[in-house]
């Protein structure tokens, strides 16, 4: 057995013995404990059933509101950012513009979805405003590194032909950074939107609006039963998003054949970047 072998089977040892303690610490394998929670989560999935259906109109509005969160934040965290990861990315700008760039977006990301959403309740008041910017600025924090990676990665033999013709800035990032790119923009785009669904559900927990209003409201009544058709609502929906983008991405990406790869939605940035 060589001693990289020793070393990795150290390491799963140290990680499962580390597993284990800190599951003890949490309580997690007290016997005594363990049986209480499971009666008590037997007792509660009796209660969601049967859902009522009385409360579907109320909630489909609360969903479409939801949706319409999901939609607008995922939208506005894509315009910003997309400048924001290119001037994080290195290949394109040095350091004096890429690292300030790069903690902005850090710091962005360290603030939890749900805490966005508390900050834009206080500055905007309950409602969707706040759940539709909460989102907005949460995506940020994950496209714009999902971005500016992806850029780094594209081809050093492609920057250096595009650069060799003449090109400035704009145009590299027009003729060359963008179309190499344009796959992982797109796909992560459509994955944030798939995410935000889920988490402009939680949003309402803090009264930014959507169908997590209701819930929050349900859970606090002990109406399960509502709980339980909002829940059914909300499943179904996120199972419908995840088909249709699953869809889109088939119909608007193109194969992965060679380095020819191009995403024909970006020719309008690439227009207005030459522009």
């Amino acid at each position: 057995m060589n001693t990289r072998s020793l070393i990795t089977r150290a390491l799963l040892a140290g990680v499962v013995v580390l597993g284990f303690v800190s599951m003890g610490r949490m309580g997690l394998l007290n016997g005594s404990k363990v049986r209480p929670a499971v009666e008590n989560l037997a007792d509660f999935a009796g209660s969601l059933f049967p859902p009522n259906t009385d409360v579907l109109g109320t909630l489909i509005d609360a969903m479409v509101e939801t949706v319409e969160i999901a939609f607008v934040g995922t939208l506005l965290g894509l315009l910003i950012s997309m400048p924001l990861a290119l001037l994080a990315t290195r290949t394109l700008f040095g350091p004096f513009v890429s690292i300030p760039a790069r903690t902005l977006i850090s710091a962005v990301r360290t603030v939890p979805s749900l805490l966005w959403g508390v900050i834009f309740v206080i500055a905007y008041g309950l409602g969707p405003e706040a759940g539709a910017l909460g989102v907005a600025f949460y995506t940020v924090g994950f496209l714009a590194k999902l971005y500016y990676e992806s850029f780094e990665a594209v081809d050093p033999e492609v920057l250096e032909a595009v650069k060799g013709a003449g090109s400035n800035r704009p145009q590299l990032i027009s003729y060359a950074v963008l179309p190499e790119s344009a796959n992982a923009i797109i796909s992560h785009l459509l994955f944030m939107f798939e995410y935000n669904i889920r988490a402009s559900t939680i949003m309402g927990f803090v009264g930014a609006g959507g169908i997590g209003y209701y819930m929050l409201g349900y859970v606090q009544l002990l109406q399960y039963e509502n709980l339980m058709m909002a829940l059914l609502l909300t499943f179904v929906v996120v199972m419908a998003v995840d088909f249709l983008s699953s869809r889109l991405r088939a119909a608007i990406l193109p194969s992965m054949q060679g380095q020819q790869a191009r995403a024909p939605l970006l020719g309008g940035i690439t227009a207005l970047w030459s522009s």
